[in-house]
């Protein structure tokens, strides 16, 4: 059975598209820690990030550069902050999130509830900057 991530990527799932190429997917979260919290996710469905071959490893990770710097861009912060946890989908992902301070990348404290025109808006905005 496909996962959550994977009926995304097939657009049987909307979601707040950031920027996609053949290999991956970088959308808001649904759930996020701040305004642009953006998940990066390989096509590909693997469970584990440490699973992936090398050359989907590497191209995650320069992905996730690029929609980074179009973060920073659109989302006043002082740096985007990356996690890896991994255990809430079984599909390798980056967190990707806008940071102020440290205590921005706390996944126990309570998600940011935004309304469907604002991850729009943001959406748009961190998406006209990824080159």
């Amino acid at each position: 059975m496909p996962t959550i991530f994977s009926r995304i990527v097939k657009g049987e799932i909307p979601s707040y598209k950031i920027a996609e190429d053949d290999k991956f997917y970088a959308f808001l979260d649904i759930n996020p820690l701040a305004e642009g919290h953006t998940l990066v996710i390989p096509k590909v469905e693997v469970d584990y990030l440490f699973d992936l071959d090398n050359e989907t490893l590497t191209g995650l990770t320069l992905f996730s550069k690029r929609v980074a710097k179009a973060i920073e861009k659109a989302i006043p912060c002082k740096r985007i902050g990356v996690a890896v946890l991994g255990l809430e989908v079984p599909h390798a992902h980056i967190h990707l999130v806008p940071l102020n301070k440290e205590s921005d990348v706390d996944f126990f404290k309570p998600k940011l509830k935004l309304s469907p025109e604002r991850f729009k808006e943001i959406t748009d905005k961190i998406s006209r900057e990824f080159v």
